[in-house]
């Protein structure tokens, strides 16, 4: 079987012009903000991957619980299919281990491409799962996700399952959910699929306690984000000026994150040459992540192409996992 990890030349990707281009909008903007994929240098994603083995942190153990328990039963619309599992943002991969094995226990012909900004989580990942399934296709994309769905376009003879996992949807509020999925049904044919994975709407101390853990881990891996910036484009934000700070806004159903400034200061930012002052108290906002009704996710897939063929739920009914096909006409 062959193993191919593309590396950050062979595909298009976003260059330090472009992150601080990002920078300068959203630290331009009333109220500042930094956009959530930011979070993700190799330092981002070992903290994430910190954070998603906490006590406090239900999503990770949930999503898993249904694979275990219900994989064979949601994945069982595959049998026999010859696929690319796209594994979009997907960590150290533990949970997409259950669902490939899963796949060729259907007798489906998987080739497994995962698809991440971070060229050290990609080659940590990578090596993970070829060392402990040797027989296993593997073809790491590092690159941007729509980048990497391009290149796959080009390919042919399989059909593609889209593992959107975690909960990653919820990132997006409800316009740009449905933009990033139009996108997605776009760039994907008639035969190919999607797997997401919805946290729902439950009680909100279970919610703030999972976004602004006790122990910190969360706090630093907000702040990794300045701290990147400091590295990458020549900033100067001292950490210590700053706190992280989570809550839940019931009125639109989600988490939000910020970094909020604890005295007066001045920011400045080599790489555009220029520079921010902050109020005591200022926040900078960091993260949604929404929260969903099992109407709400039946509402996304019928407005961005999709038809949902099977959800299945975990015990507490705190989070659903649901495989969708590409509908189009012709």
């Amino acid at each position: 079987m062959s193993y191919k990890t593309l590396t950050a030349g062979s595909v298009p990707t976003s260059n330090s012009q472009a992150l601080a281009i990002e920078v300068l909008v959203g630290l331009s903007e009333t109220p500042k903000r930094l956009a959530s994929r930011l979070f993700y240098d190799d330092e981002g994603s070992r903290l994430f991957q910190a954070i998603t083995e906490l006590d406090e942190y239900y999503l990770t153990r949930s999503e898993l619980e249904i694979f275990k328990e219900s994989g064979p039963e949601l994945l069982g619309h595959l049998a026999g299919q010859s696929l690319n599992v796209v594994d979009l943002g997907a960590g150290d991969g533990h949970k997409t281990a259950v669902l490939l094995d899963h796949l060729r226990g259907i007798g489906a012909d998987v080739r497994y491409v995962p698809i991440d900004i971070s060229e050290g989580a990609m080659r940590t990942l990578t090596e993970s799962m070829q060392r402990d399934r040797p027989d296993l296709e593997i073809a790491g994309l590092v690159s941007e996700y729509f980048e990497g769905i391009r290149w796959l376009a080009h390919e042919s003879g399989r059909n593609n399952l889209v593992l959107f996992l975690g909960s990653n949807i919820g990132n997006f509020d409800r316009a740009h959910a449905r933009g990033f999925l139009r996108q997605l049904w776009n760039a994907l044919g008639p035969g190919d699929y999607v797997l997401l994975g919805f946290d729902l709407k439950k009680d909100i101390e279970a919610l703030l306690n999972a976004y602004a853990d006790p122990h910190g881990v969360t706090s630093a891996f907000n702040l990794n984000l300045l701290h990147r910036l400091n590295r990458e484009l020549g900033a100067n934000f001292d950490l210590d000026q700053f706190r992280h700070y989570g809550t839940y806004n019931a009125r639109t159903g989600a988490m939000e994150s910020y970094l909020v400034s604890l005295v007066r200061q001045t920011v400045r930012i080599e790489a555009l040459q220029c520079q921010f002052e902050f109020q005591p108290w200022e926040p900078i906002h960091t993260e949604y992540s929404y929260k969903y009704l099992e109407s709400d996710i039946e509402s996304l897939a019928a407005y961005t192409g999709f038809r949902i063929l099977d959800r299945r739920f975990d015990p507490k009914h705190w989070f659903c996992s649901t495989l969708w096909a590409v509908e189009k006409a012709g």
